[in-house]
């Protein structure tokens, strides 16, 4: 049983059937979209700056008559594209004595990085849409001639999705709203990007390698 349990696929205990035009789309058929934030230094903030962004946070919080989801990803730093970029500073020095600075500076910035978890947190916000009632039909007729032809169903499910898009933009928008009068910057994940984050979240021993197609 246990072996059978290892040889399954990690994505076959994930609900995503699919990622286009941003959106994810699950398996029952509601999508979801990603957005990540900015974050706001409050213990720098003055006590009336921390009053206004509480306030706002809590008007944003009761104007949403849908659910989100908060989600805080940590991460350790990855420090090889820096290291990358001062070895070919090192490179470029005209000097010794330039290129042994920065060579020390290399295995300083080495050292303390392996020797201390420096973490990275990235923050997301998950927007959800589900509206069965859009992919039903008020005819009853509608049923008879659903499954005509392939071609009808396919145009009927990109009318259905399109819809819903639509009806999930509108979310995130309010979301977007909401958040920027708290000082809080978002930008909604792009389809490689959702993908890029799903893959390294299943993958977390393979940071800094790009994502694999299926």
């Amino acid at each position: 049983m246990a072996s059978q349990t290892k040889s399954k696929a990690s994505q076959e205990f994930v609900p995503i059937k699919e990622v286009r035009d941003g959106i994810i789309i699950l398996k029952d058929g509601s999508l979801r979209a990603i957005v990540m934030s900015s974050t706001v230094n409050f213990a720098l903030k003055s006590q009336d700056e921390q009053t206004a962004i509480i306030y706002q946070f809590q008007n944003f919080l009761n104007s949403l008559n849908f659910s989100v989801q908060i989600c805080v990803q940590s991460r350790r730093l990855d420090i090889n594209p820096y290291l990358n970029l001062l070895k070919e500073r090192e490179r470029e020095q005209s000097t010794d004595l330039m290129k042994l600075q920065v060579k020390q500076y290399i295995d300083f910035v080495r050292t303390l990085t392996e020797s201390t978890n420096i973490m990275t947190k990235t923050f997301f916000i998950v927007v959800p849409y589900n509206n069965t009632s859009i992919s039903k039909s008020s005819n009853p007729l509608e049923s008879v001639f659903r499954n005509k032809n392939e071609e009808e169903e396919v145009l009927r499910k990109e009318s259905v999705f399109e819809e819903n898009k639509i009806q999930l933009d509108q979310r995130v928008a309010v979301v977007e709203e909401g958040l920027t009068r708290c000082g809080v910057r978002i930008i909604e994940l792009d389809t490689e990007q959702l993908i890029e984050l799903f893959y390294k979240s299943f993958n977390p021993g393979e940071d800094g390698k790009p994502a694999q197609r299926a």
